[in-house]
This record gives structure tokens, C-alpha cells and sequence, in this order.
């Protein structure tokens, strides 16, 4: 069996309950060394084997796997955040069902609500967005191009943007582009919950010029938007004259 893992959003104990338990069990454990947090490795047991995919190749991943599986071993591949973000395990499913070997999921805490919760953020406020897009600037690896930042930031929706830390300027420059005034609020989330995090707020206008000054250039989340303001409507669950299934108005 193997078990893709997400590792959660830096801290080690932000992993979930059943992440650290597969850990725990895990007789090999593959993790993404580049990003994911080595005091997660404690979790695990004395005799299991662990290796760090940054060094290693697809091809190499598997055949790790292959043997463990042979071997009635069970493996944990371990990723940083949430699998369903940017994680590459579709295409490490797709290899495993060919070879008939099991696999399950376990989910993660994604880096973006990481970020969320040390800015003291509310991605969504009534009146202010009621979407997040989440996204990446094209890099090595293309988007299409109906998503691209300029056709994104066109919604003036609450952005958080990934691995696009090392394209600060290019990415000001899309987002203003796209419909974003250079005086949006903005803020650059260095590893978030890891101990040496960093936030800095800026606007977006000031984007390249903020991550210059504090010389970040990767491992962290852009985001964008103004839910990071003051101004804001209440919520109407809450008001006194609005009836729910639980409360009547008064």
C-alpha cells in the first residue's frame, strides 16, 4: 500500500492526526525534501527507510515503491502541503494503477490557509470577495492561456498565487494589467507557519520592490487582494434580523 501524505503547511504539528499516524506505521517514507519540514521525519519509526525525492527522478520514485510493495512494505509519500495543490501525485497515480498497486489518500493543510491564519486573514468578506483564486504565474511549466494572471486578476476576486516568488515584477505587472490598481493591498508570505516565517505587506504595485528588500525569491505565497483592509460588511448570519433554521429574528 502506498500512502500519498500531505504534510500540511510547515509547522510539524500541523500535520493531520492521520497523516502523523501513517508516518508513524510508514516502513518507507518518500518526502519532498525541497519542501516539506525534516522535523516531520521524527514521526517516524526507528526501522523505517527514508528517502528525499528532490534527489531522485520519477522513474527512481517508483522503483523505491516497487520494491517496498514486493517486499509487503508500506510506503508513505510524503508531500508538502495539500495533495490537491501542485503536489505531482497524479502522475504517480496513473503509474501505480497500471502496476496494480493500492494507494489512498490522506489530505493535508494547504499552505494558503497557512498563510490565511498569520496574516489574521479572512480570504472571504461580504461585500469585499467572495472568491479565492488560487494560481501560479507561468514559469518553466506553462498554464493555459484563459488562466493566465492578467485573465484572472480581471475578476478582482481575492488571489493567492504559488510558486511565483522569483517573478515579482513580471507578476506586478500582469496584475495591474489585468485590473488590479498598483494600490491593492498585497502581501508576500515567506513559509508560513514554519519558525522562520516572514510576512510582509505591501501593495501589489510594490510587489518586486518588497521581495527585493527582503531578499525572498522562492518557498513563499503571494497574495493579493482586499480582504487584507478595514472595510468590510458584517456577516448576516449573525445579524439579529436575519432568520435561520436555528434562531428567529428579532
Amino acid at each position: 500500500m502506498v500512502n500519498f501524505v500531505g504534510a500540511g503547511c510547515g509547522a510539524a504539528d500541523l500535520i493531520t492526526v492521520r497523516g502523523m499516524k501513517l508516518l508513524q506505521k510508514a516502513d518507507v517514507i518518500i518526502y519532498a525534501g525541497s519542501l516539506v519540514n525534516k522535523e516531520l521525519l521524527t514521526y517516524a519509526n526507528e526501522h523505517c527507510k527514508i528517502y528525499d525525492s528532490a534527489y531522485l527522478t520519477l522513474d527512481e520514485v517508483i522503483e523505491i515503491i516497487s520494491k517496498a510493495e514486493a517486499n509487503g512494505k508500506m510506503t508513505v509519500r510524503l508531500h508538502t502541503g495539500d495533495t490537491s495543490l501542485y503536489s505531482t501525485i497524479r502522475e504517480q497515480i496513473d503509474i501505480l494503477k497500471k502496476m496494480k498497486i493500492p494507494y489512498k489518500i490522506c489530505p493535508g493543510v494547504s499552505s494558503f490557509c497557512g498563510a490565511a491564519a498569520v496574516l489574521n486573514a479572512e480570504y472571504t468578506l461580504p461585500d469585499v470577495s467572495q472568491t479565492v483564486i488560487i494560481t501560479r504565474k507561468a514559469g518553466r511549466t506553462s498554464v493555459p492561456q484563459n488562466e493566465s494572471i492578467c485573465s484572472l486578476a480581471s475578476h478582482g476576486a481575492t488571489m493567492v498565487i504559488f510558486l511565483s516568488a522569483g517573478m515579482l515584477g513580471e507578476l506586478s505587472e500582469d496584475l495591474i494589467k489585468g485590473g488590479y490598481e498598483p494600490e491593492t493591498l498585497a502581501a508576500i508570505v515567506y513559509k508560513a507557519t514554519w519558525k522562520d516565517e516572514k510576512i510582509c505587506r505591501c501593495t501589489v504595485g510594490t510587489l518586486a520592490e518588497t521581495g527585493l528588500k527582503n531578499d525572498i525569491k522562492k518557498t513563499a505565497l503571494i497574495c493579493v487582494g482586499n480582504f487584507l483592509g478595514d472595510d468590510y460588511s458584517l456577516s448576516k448570519l449573525y445579524d439579529t434580523s436575519f432568520e435561520t433554521g436555528f434562531r428567529k429574528a428579532k
